[in-house]
């Protein structure tokens, strides 16, 4: 339940966030310049920009996927949770058990699955997707609960169900809660890229040469190259993506969808 709580009423929290969005990258930028300060000068070349472009894009196309399928699963586990009081104290309690589990303790069993089928990307975007996932599903459990009764009611009254309910009179109530539930979602995955990508800690014997390329991966193994600069142009360039993407996607999103908010 206390999941469930913790994601209502972010709107107005969210756009005050928003105001300091360039404190943030500010703050950040100093930092930057103080981790260089930690690096020993090396003769270790910068990536070119070009290298770290691929990087971002590598691992934003695996947060795609991973926010797709968390997608594609919250919808009908929100749905399945909010189906009656007595599915909503079933189903809560073992959201929040499950939300709860630390994804990373079974990591190792993850990609030892998944490269025995290949697919060592697999394995990222498991984890990413766990990581993504019940901020959606609580987040729209949430939209769904603050949804007026006489809504239901007055749909029921003239005889909208099933796909054209959820079409007409859901799926536009919780366009505010899936908003930023998928803020949040995609906040999660960004803070676990490392751990998705830099699969060599986990694998016994292994090497950075296991690891997934991505900006995860360079930020982890850039340091140990003793490549610094590299180390900070990854960051900038990692900060910047998620500053375009906060300010041309999601800001544009929150506003959108005060336009479905019931008050």
């Amino acid at each position: 339940m206390v999941a469930h709580a913790m994601h209502r009423h972010h709107g107005p929290a969210l756009r005050a966030h928003a105001a300091f969005t360039p404190f943030f990258l500010l703050l950040a930028a100093f930092g930057i310049f103080g981790i260089a300060s930690i690096f020993p000068s090396s003769p270790a070349p910068v990536a070119p920009p070009s290298y770290i472009a691929a990087a971002l894009v590598a691992t934003f196309v695996r947060l795609m996927a991973a926010y797709v399928l968390a997608v594609i699963c919250a919808i009908p586990l929100a749905l399945l949770a909010t189906r009656g009081a007595l599915m909503e104290k079933i189903f809560l309690p073992v959201f929040d058990i499950l939300q709860s589990v630390p994804t990373l303790a079974f990591f190792p069993l993850v990609i030892a699955i998944f490269l025995q089928s290949g697919f060592a990307n697999g394995a990222a975007i498991f984890i990413l997707f766990l990581n993504m996932l019940w901020n959606i599903v609580f987040s729209l459990i949430a939209g769904i609960g603050a949804v007026p009764r006489e809504i239901f009611s007055a749909a029921h009254v003239f005889g909208m169900r099933g796909a054209f309910f959820f079409r007409r009179v859901l799926l536009p109530a919780i366009v505010p809660a899936f908003v930023t539930g998928s803020l949040f979602a995609w906040a999660e995955g960004w803070n676990v890229v490392i751990v998705a990508e830099v699969l060599h800690t986990y694998i016994p014997g292994g090497t950075s040469a296991n690891d997934l390329f991505g900006i995860g991966s360079v930020l982890a193994n850039a340091p140990a190259s003793g490549s610094g600069a590299t180390f900070i142009a990854a960051i900038l360039g990692l900060v910047g993506l998620i500053a375009v993407l906060n300010f041309s996607v999601w800001q544009r999103a929150l506003h959108h969808a005060e336009k479905y908010r019931f008050e």
